[in-house]
């Protein structure tokens, strides 16, 4: 009996290892096998490099409208940006969550940024994205993704999103008349202002035409092609141009500055709601960029999380924004040729040069900017039609939310949603099958179990 326990020792001593050396070996092997890699395969170097500067480039114009649609400074967002992709890429070589994700500011909470903005003040936002990531990382140290997705169904974020891209489209189109203060006079409809809007109604026109024809090879030329043209239009053209704030990137530690128990109550509910806004388009967008991965590679989304976290924690020190792996903009890497995340180092790359040259930016006519901004909040718009296969119901409450989110904004309108989607399910339940409060308690409870229960 003694031998076998001498050699069952012998054997453990042999094959166990401390948990720092077990760490450096998991280290050594995931930069040694570059061959699978995640965040850098030499195979496919060329077509990332490719495929970094073609999205990048189209990250620009929309990453800019994001900013203005949030009151924030637009090259705090591109900073935002750049910071958001090399940190996606240093996670891609540990933990993967995607495999050609582009990171970037998102459309679907810039109206809760500008909210923010409009409460707390930009002195106070550094200390919410912080509260935001904090929260984001608890909800990835426990994996309490998959409990939000069972609170919020998925075809009522996809009405929350259609509310904030309905926002947005109605915000930008006043940029497609919009005239020099020179060009002003008591009449309204003047001269200017009409050759404005042929000239905003002719690039969106030419911007429709090139997405149909290319959306599903090169989605990024119809951008080059609207950017470039406003440029060169614009020096013919006198009209108004996109103006940048050159503001210091500054880093501080994100301290609040509120002077009341209740503001405290507020930003904390606050920063709830974008924590969850921003892990719930994160859980979609890595449902979409799975479905088009070249190579079929299963995503991570918790892993998603850890970077998304981590990246908005760095933000904070900087007064920078929320980030998240955009669809747009991954679907317009993958089809520009990414296969791995270097695509995404290169795409900060790409956005750092105008981060540290804001002055280019100010070549962009607005009507381009706007006809971009415009067409984001349609596709947004058009996620409800992918409810249909919902059902009927599905896509009738997803519109009222789309329509509540709109008029009272993303958190009063989607609570209101909630409340009438459980309103409901609670009549049906108790009046028409007859089933018990306790009954429907206990079923919706179940549903957080993995048994089942009620929707």
């Amino acid at each position: 009996m003694g031998d076998f326990q001498e050699m069952g020792t012998q054997d453990s001593n042999k094959t166990q290892s401390s948990p720092g050396e077990k760490s450096h070996k998991h280290i050594e092997h995931v930069f040694s096998d570059v061959t699978g890699s995640a965040a850098f395969q030499v195979k496919y170097v060329a077509r990332d490099v490719q495929a970094g500067i073609i999205t990048g480039a189209m990250a620009i114009p929309l990453s800019v409208g994001i900013a203005m649609m949030s009151d924030y400074p637009i090259k705090v967002a591109l900073a935002t940006v750049v910071f958001a992709c090399f940190v996606g890429w240093m996670n891609a070589w540990i933990r993967p969550g995607n495999y050609i994700g582009a990171p970037g500011v998102a459309a679907g909470l810039a109206p809760v940024l500008a909210l923010g903005v409009a409460s707390f003040g930009m002195e106070n936002m550094a200390f919410v994205i912080f509260l935001t990531a904090s929260m984001q990382a608890v909800i990835w140290k426990f994996n309490l993704q998959k409990y939000i997705l069972i609170a919020v169904p998925s075809y009522l974020v996809e009405g929350l999103l259609a509310g904030v891209g309905l926002k947005i489209a109605i915000n930008f189109f006043a940029m497609t008349y919009e005239i020099p203060e020179a060009m002003e006079t008591e009449v309204f409809w003047n001269a200017a202002r009409i050759q404005m809007v042929l000239i905003s109604l002719t690039g969106f026109g030419v911007f429709l035409y090139l997405f149909s024809k290319f959306q599903s090879t090169q989605p990024a030329i119809p951008y080059f092609v609207l950017i470039t043209a406003g440029v060169i239009v614009a020096y013919f053209v006198t009209m108004p141009m996109l103006h940048v704030d050159d503001v210091p990137l500054t880093v501080s530690l994100p301290l609040p500055k509120f002077d009341s128990a209740m503001t405290w109550v507020y930003v904390i509910g606050f920063a709830a709601m974008l924590a969850i806004i921003d892990v719930i388009e994160q859980v979609m967008s890595n449902a979409a960029i799975e479905k088009i991965d070249p190579l079929k590679r299963r995503c991570n989304t918790n892993n998603s999380l850890l970077a998304i976290w981590i990246a908005n924690m760095g933000a904070s020190f900087f007064n920078g924004m929320t980030n998240l792996d955009g669809v747009a903009k991954s679907t317009t890497n993958k089809l520009a040729g990414a296969y791995t995340k270097f695509s995404v180092l290169i795409i900060g790359c790409v956005i750092l040069f105008f981060v540290l040259n804001t002055d280019y930016l100010e070549y962009m006519p607005k009507f381009s900017l706007a006809a971009v901004m415009i067409f984001t909040g349609w596709k947004m718009i058009a996620g409800l039609f992918h409810v249909a296969h919902h059902g009927r119901y599905e896509l009738m409450l997803a519109t009222i939310c789309a329509l509540l989110v709109y008029k009272l904004g993303i958190f009063e309108g989607l609570l209101i949603a909630l409340a009438l989607h459980g309103m409901i399910n609670y009549i049906v339940l108790n009046k028409a099958h007859n089933v018990t409060s306790k009954a429907i308690i206990k079923g919706y409870m179940e549903r957080f179990a993995g048994k089942g229960g009620v929707d």
